[in-house]
């Protein structure tokens, strides 16, 4: 008889979900470990008062790489998993009245923008045609490969990029090549923003990560057709149905080693073996609470870490149809609000506001008529400031001024709040101070200095999901879990896994 290879994955965020089916689909015996009482880690959803929520990331690119998952256990992804491009990525609102929709037609969205700023459209197929160009030349080595692997550099697409380096902008920040770009000062904005999408700032993150621009305005916007929250429900019950092994409401005490080599997990008390583990945690809390005797260098050059969030969830008993599913309202000065986020770590009196607003999209995320709002603003990571206080005002701020944008009084419309920040993003999803998405991209060598998916000195010891490389947001962390895929070789090999 063929022996059988168990692989622990602990956390059943997105990363440790998708790195359990990947495993599955190699051959091996795969058990999830997580801590709360139903899979998602930050992806979840609330339910209330005929209200659906959904709480975590809330919006969908690279669907493509949802669909492998069920394509590599022989299922049709069409029969368990569908969604639909929106028409509009996001509509934009600034206090001066200006309005942009960010279609996903590029030519419509290219005019929309001359029309509304001068902002000539030729300008905006440049941008999205060079973002398209980064891509293609730098997604296989930056975002589907290891670049902890000195064996990845003999790889043909590794050549490639080599070939490209002069168009890798690592050496600006975005800010300064969206202003060299941009003669209006909005559009530049519209553009930085993309900077959020790991947490970090468009004045200190290299201008490679206008490559999030493609994702979003060539590849397209997506939208699951019953909510984000159905990316984990329909990938957890198709694990399951492969006989991946989930274990909730249980949280792993410890790694035990043996000569360096994970030997079994401590669970309530009990060693159970396993031949390999898989980290879905945050790894600032993985070291200490998992590995509590291994020491783990501090490196001074690792940047500050990434924002963290305050979100509001407001059941609104009436409809605004000037709004669509995602929408932005700007503040009037950006630099100062990155400046409060990273340097002063508290939050600025004038504010970017993001409305996600699902029930545009599901109908029955709102009783008829209504609408569920989910209201967000980035916040710095937890180092014990008073948050009561924090939160009381800058509510006040965020209802200002949505009412100045919208000609409305919104408070009177709000039937309940619920609301997440820092401490209980912290408590509930194990995330170091409430940081999303683990360090920053606020240096040059942020991409290196992330976790590798792998520790070198200990033997089948793996790591996914937002906290490493290649960072966080629902396509890396898939990403990082076809990265684990590469590393770990299949169970009828040799030698099970490599380090």
């Amino acid at each position: 008889m063929k022996k059988k290879f168990h692989c622990a994955v602990i956390g059943s965020g997105i990363g440790g979900i998708g790195s359990a089916i990947r495993l599955a689909a190699k051959g091996y015996d795969v058990t999830v470990f997580e801590q709360a009482k139903m899979p998602g880690g930050k992806i979840s959803q609330i339910h209330k008062q005929g209200f659906r929520f959904d709480t975590g990331p809330s919006l969908f690119t690279l669907p493509h790489l949802v669909d492998e998952l069920f394509g590599i256990m022989g299922e049709n992804p069409e029969q368990h998993f569908s969604y639909h491009k929106l028409d509009l990525s996001c509509k934009y609102f600034w206090d001066d009245g200006t309005i942009i929709n960010a279609w996903q037609n590029t030519n419509k969205f290219a005019n929309e923008v001359e029309n509304a700023t001068g902002v000539p459209a030729k300008k905006i197929y440049d941008f999205l045609d060079k973002s398209k160009r980064l891509y293609e030349n730098m997604a296989d080595v930056f975002i589907f490969n290891s670049i902890h692997k000195l064996s990845n550099l003999t790889k043909p697409e590794y050549k490639k990029s080599l070939l490209h380096l002069h168009e890798l902008d690592a050496f600006t920040t975005m800010h300064k090549r969206n202003k060299k770009r941009f003669s209006d000062p909005k559009i530049v904005q519209l553009f930085d923003r993309y900077a959020t999408y790991n947490g970090s700032s468009p004045y200190k993150t290299p201008a490679t990560l206008n490559i999030i621009s493609h994702l979003e305005h060539n590849i397209g916007a997506f939208f699951p057709e019953k909510g984000i929250y159905s990316i984990v429900s329909s990938l957890t019950k198709m694990a399951e149905r492969h006989g991946i092994k989930f274990v909730y409401d249980t949280p792993v005490e410890e790694i035990v080693m043996d000569n360096k080599q994970v030997k079994s997990l401590k669970v309530d008390n009990n060693l159970i073996p396993f031949d390999c583990v898989v980290s879905n945690m945050d790894v600032d809390n993985f070291y200490p609470k998992l590995l509590p005797k291994v020491k783990r260098k501090y490196n001074k050059l690792i940047p500050q870490r990434s924002s963290s969030a305050l979100i509001f969830y407001w059941g609104i008993n009436r409809e605004f149809p000037e709004l669509k599913t995602h929408n932005i309202i700007f503040s009037e000065n950006y630099r100062n609000e990155f400046k409060h986020l990273f340097e002063s770590k508290d939050v600025s009196s004038d504010l970017t506001i993001y409305i996600f607003i699902s029930s545009k999209e599901i109908k029955s995320d709102a009783p008829d008529g209504m609408e569920n709002w989910y209201v967000m603003i980035n916040v710095p990571e937890n180092i014990g400031q008073d948050w009561d206080a924090l939160i009381n005002k800058t509510r006040k701020t965020i209802i200002s001024k949505i009412n100045n944008v919208l000609k409305t009084d919104i408070e009177k419309h709000i039937l309940f709040e619920e609301k997440a920040d820092p401490r209980s993003i912290e408590t509930n999803t194990f995330s170091f101070r409430g940081s999303l998405y683990g360090p920053s991209s606020n240096s040059i060598l942020a991409a290196f200095l992330r976790h590798p998916n792998f520790n070198r000195k200990y033997k089948n010891l793996y790591f996914t999901g937002g906290s490493v490389h290649p960072g966080g947001g629902i396509p890396l962390c898939l990403a990082s879990a076809k990265i684990i895929e590469q590393i770990i070789k299949p169970v009828n090999s040799s030698d099970k896994t490599k380090t």
